[in-house]
């Protein structure tokens, strides 16, 4: 069991973290549109369980996601479990409505959907190698995201690593609170 252990914070000035992350030795892909349209359990309600389920797609490719709940009081660490959708149905668009049909029958609704633009980093950091999400997201603005994912005996380590990368960058007002939450309470819900 792997646990994905991640702090995210505003930005301000994504210039300026670009180029901190470039003098660093990463290198920054092309942005890729990411739609996570996130579902309401039937049976037990996920705001106080903290937990969620999603189906992301990002190109040609789907996943459904689940997200544990959160584990410590400072970060966004949780167990996650993500698998790819199949491909047969030729388009993620097809894939997305497919699952969407199958957890709709199930009594799953949907609640929202989050959209962004995500461009990623690898950056190598105390003999880790921390993926940084750069994302600018509908109705929010801009976000960065640095993650490492780990077993469970590495979860202490993996957030020191993470936060002190964070100093380095300049980071400040890590925001425990997902895309979801951020983008629910921003529509007043």
């Amino acid at each position: 069991m792997k646990y994905e252990v991640e702090q995210k914070f505003p930005v301000g000035d994504m210039a300026s973290l670009e180029s901190k992350l470039v003098e660093l030795g990463a290198v920054i892909s092309d942005p890729q549109q990411e739609k996570d349209l996130y579902y309401a359990h039937p049976a037990r309600d996920f705001r106080t369980t903290d937990e969620a389920l999603r189906i992301r797609r990002v190109g040609h490719a789907s996943y459904i996601t689940y997200k544990g709940p959160k584990v410590d009081q400072t970060t966004k660490t949780r167990r996650e479990i993500e698998l790819p959708l199949s491909a047969a149905l030729s388009t993620a668009a097809g894939t997305t409505d497919a699952w969407r049909s199958l957890l709709e029958v199930l009594g799953f609704q949907p609640v929202a959907e989050v959209c962004k633009h995500r461009r990623k980093a690898v950056v190598a950091w105390q003999n880790r190698q921390v993926e940084a999400s750069l994302d600018e997201v509908a109705n929010l603005g801009s976000f960065v995201e640095l993650e490492l994912v780990v077993e469970p005996d590495d979860v202490e380590s993996a957030k020191a690593c993470i936060a002190s990368l964070a100093k380095e960058l300049g980071l400040s007002g890590s925001q425990r609170r997902s895309y979801l939450e951020l983008l629910l309470e921003h529509r007043g819900q």
